[in-house]
């Protein structure tokens, strides 16, 4: 294993380098990531020369995941894109960020918080764009300019994916559409994320996520009966407009496996919110009558709500007669049993604000801590109301490795960042890349692309590129 490890030449059909890759990959976890490194450079010759096979991530630890060998070119920024194919760098793709020369990724500048340098002190990382741009590789490039734009075309010789999340016809202006691509690059996935999409009346608008929640029906079932219409505490449809963009890549990579052919995935967040308005959306559908807020309850089920205790609140969620019966058992409340109010689901749903009053009482009789013990033991659905603090303290998040630790360049301690929540059996995800700065490895990746040093450097002086002057040096690795 430790010989296989070292070599550097693979020949033969693209399904002999591929698994040729698989196998590198077990060997790396057999030896239990202790043995000799994988070469840095795997070089493929033959007739298996083709899209989507590329060197292994030069970086510490080799890619894990099982998107290892897939290529990934984002020029998205914000959060939906960045989000997606952080995603898919952790399963193992190697994606090349790009961004704009100087600048970046507006979320550098998305602070306060910053990541902290050492304790008490702030680095110049923003934690926003930390949140969403690790195992990711940054290359600045002007695109604006002809010779950036070119940088791109070459890039793309060997990328199987392109995401963006600029509005519908910012790329055309620079030769970056689909449709200006798909001839040259008819393999490519070409992934774009925006507010409306590319087709329809709304196609051109800019979009937030706050905006969609509005748009799409959400912040209108959500909030107190009798108060404002509320939003989510979470970029809801950034993220999931970004999950929805991993999910129809995927699709269009096997489509690709069986055609050859690349397609435009067009991922709108508006779509994605009326796609998830799911059973509430039915709920109107069914009848054509508006929905009215029931603020931490449920429309259709009763109890599944925030309920108060004798120090504080816990959600109860009692979703079947079964559990309800349970409940009232454990609550010393069995004559609910026989009133018609409460002994059916359609009952509770009916006269929710009569059942609500009274099961309020009822649990403000003990502690959050009581009725988490018992109702637990009775398999009735419960759960404590947790600030993050407490969500990261948590043993089944820790046990799960919800958290975890990376060595940033410019941090003198491995800095706490959210973990992939995707585990695989045989192919796990790793965390190889820390978030980059601004052009942190345009001199690596276009040397890979074959660009000599004399070439970067006249580009640099044309402005179409630009390259990290003075990197922060890492911490020690944990």
């Amino acid at each position: 294993l430790r010989r296989f490890l070292q070599g550097a030449v693979v020949t033969g059909t693209v399904a002999a380098m591929q698994h040729h890759q698989a196998v590198r990959r077990l060997a790396w976890q057999t030896l239990g990531q202790h043995g000799p490194k994988p070469a840095k450079k795997i070089v493929f010759k033959g007739p298996g020369m083709l899209r989507g096979l590329s060197s292994l991530p030069n970086a510490d630890l080799p890619a894990t995941g099982p998107l290892a060998g897939l290529r990934v070119l984002d020029l998205s920024r914000i959060l939906a894109g960045p989000s997606s194919t952080m995603l898919m760098g952790d399963m193992g793709a190697t994606i090349v960020k790009i961004e704009r020369p100087g600048g970046g990724d507006d979320t550098r500048r998305y602070a306060p918080p910053y990541i902290q340098k050492k304790e008490g002190e702030d680095s110049d990382l923003a934690a926003y764009f930390v949140s969403c741009n690790r195992n990711k590789q940054s290359v600045a490039v002007n695109y604006t300019k002809p010779e950036g734009q070119a940088v791109l075309h070459r890039l793309l010789e060997t990328s199987d994916v392109l995401v963006e999340n600029f509005k519908t016809g910012t790329l055309a202006k620079y030769g970056l559409s689909y449709d200006q691509l798909k001839d040259k690059h008819p393999g490519l996935i070409y992934c774009s994320i925006t507010g409306f999409g590319h087709t329809g009346p709304y196609s051109k608008r800019p979009a937030y996520d706050m905006l969609i929640q509005a748009m799409g029906g959400s912040m209108s079932i959500t909030g107190e009966p009798e108060g404002e219409p509320m939003k989510m505490g979470l970029s809801m449809f950034d993220l999931t407009a970004g999950l929805h963009a991993v999910i129809g890549i995927l699709a269009a990579l096997e489509n690709r496996r069986l055609t050859g052919l690349g397609q435009h995935v067009d991922v709108a967040m508006l779509d994605v919110s009326v796609a998830l308005l799911q059973n509430q959306g039915m709920n109107y559908l069914a009848k054509m009558q508006r929905q009215a807020r029931v603020g931490n309850s449920h429309p259709n089920v009763v109890p599944y709500q925030v309920v108060k205790s004798k120090d504080g609140h816990f959600i109860l969620t009692a979703s079947n007669d079964e559990q309800f019966e349970r409940f009232c058992i454990v609550g010393d409340a069995e004559e609910l049993l026989q009133d018609e109010r409460f002994n059916t689901m359609k009952a509770r749903v009916v006269n929710r604000v009569h059942v609500t009053e009274v099961l309020n009482d009822i649990t403000r009789k003990h502690s959050t801590a009581w009725w988490l013990e018992m109702l637990e033991r009775e398999n009735v659905g419960c759960a404590p109301i947790l600030h993050l603090d407490e969500v990261f303290a948590d043993p089944h998040v820790q046990a799960r490795s919800m958290e975890i630790k990376m060595d940033v360049p410019g941090c003198e301690e491995p800095v706490s960042l959210i973990g992939s929540p995707m585990k695989f059996s045989e192919t796990p995800v790793n965390y190889r890349w820390p978030p980059p700065r601004v052009g942190e490895h345009t001199e690596k990746i276009l040397a890979e692309a074959g660009y000599s040093p004399t070439e970067v450097t006249e580009l640099c002086n044309l402005g179409a590129i630009d390259k990290l002057k003075n990197a922060p040096q890492s911490a020690a690795r944990a």
